[in-house]
């Protein structure tokens, strides 16, 4: 049975992947300073060792590791607004606490560390879809923080044998992405709106588009890159290879919760990209991924979850 750390394990993205493990047998130890996670998300998940710590603590790093043989990383302050508003403390959550976690998996003989890279490090540099090799150009702190944690992990795979894969997400939605955020993603702030009557809000004129990717592919996506055998040193994208615009999105939900898509629009938020899509040839090779999930599947199973989620409030 292998021994698993998932950083940020309490989040949206952390606790699917905390299930999924459990699903299968594996240890699992979460670490989670419950800034934007939430112990809710870990309800029904039996065995799971909880640290609660802030990972730009170095001993906590240390402690959360022991023992410990893969590393799934996902701590973060996950929102371009917030980093643009504070980028001093995004920085401290997404690049003093991934430093921090490197050198305690190097320091404690970890297996294979997995970090949560993010899209938005391609920035709006022409051409789609974007694939790995392509430059970099972050717009935001959030987007040179996330590029900065990938460029420490390679380094650590070059310099100290660590074994590092980053996993660069794409607008990731499903269950328990926290509505009443408003840093949260799109489609639990659409859901939300239609189903209590309100008009949604976008951002710019609703053209813009993004690869907008179910959770369940994601924790697939991630847990393969856990043990392929040429994935260490890389970078892949984790996505569906499809993209949706705001206003097509909104017309989709409207259609399957029987709303009115009548969006007010305010103008367009700093440090947004304005078109994402991912070439995930390179996952399907190395990693054996493909996703399992389509974006109407995923669309059905969100609105279901939300719904049930305010019926039960």
């Amino acid at each position: 049975m292998a021994r698993y750390l998932v950083t940020g394990g309490a989040g949206f993205i952390g606790s699917h992947l905390t299930g999924a493990l459990r699903a299968r047998g594996d240890s699992v130890r979460v670490v989670d300073d419950l800034s934007s996670g939430r112990l809710d998300n870990l309800a029904g998940f039996s065995e799971v060792e909880f640290i609660q710590g802030d990972l730009a603590d170095a001993d906590v790093a240390r402690r959360a590791v022991h023992e410990i043989d893969y590393v799934l990383h996902l701590a973060a302050i996950p929102s371009v607004p917030r980093s643009v508003t504070d980028p001093v403390r995004s920085h401290r959550a997404n690049v003093d606490g991934t430093l921090n976690i490197l050198v305690a998996a190097r320091d404690a003989g970890v297996k294979r560390l997995v970090f949560a890279g993010s899209s938005s490090v391609y920035g709006s540099e022409p051409g789609l879809p974007k694939r790995e090799s392509m430059p970099t150009a972050p717009m935001s702190p959030y987007a040179l923080q996330k590029l900065t944690g990938e460029i420490y992990c390679r380094l650590f795979h070059r310099l100290y044998g660590l074994e590092t894969v980053v996993t660069r997400f794409f607008n990731v939605f499903g269950p328990r992405q926290d509505p009443g955020s408003p840093y949260s993603g799109v489609i639990s702030l659409f859901v939300t709106a239609l189903a209590t009557g309100r008009r949604p809000l976008i951002h710019g004129e609703g053209g813009q588009t993004r690869d907008f990717t179910y959770v369940e592919n994601v924790v697939d996506g991630v847990l393969r890159a856990v043990t392929a055998p040429k994935a260490a040193g890389e970078v892949f994208n984790v996505a569906t290879g499809h993209r949706v615009s705001l206003l097509d999105l909104l017309g989709a939900l409207a259609r399957e919760m029987a709303a009115s898509a009548d969006p007010e629009f305010a103008p367009a938020r700093a440090g947004d990209v304005r078109d994402s899509l991912a070439d995930i040839s390179k996952a399907g090779e190395l990693l054996g991924y493909s996703p399992g999930v389509s974006f109407d599947e995923g669309l059905r199973r969100t609105i279901a979850w939300y719904l049930a989620s305010q019926a039960g409030r």
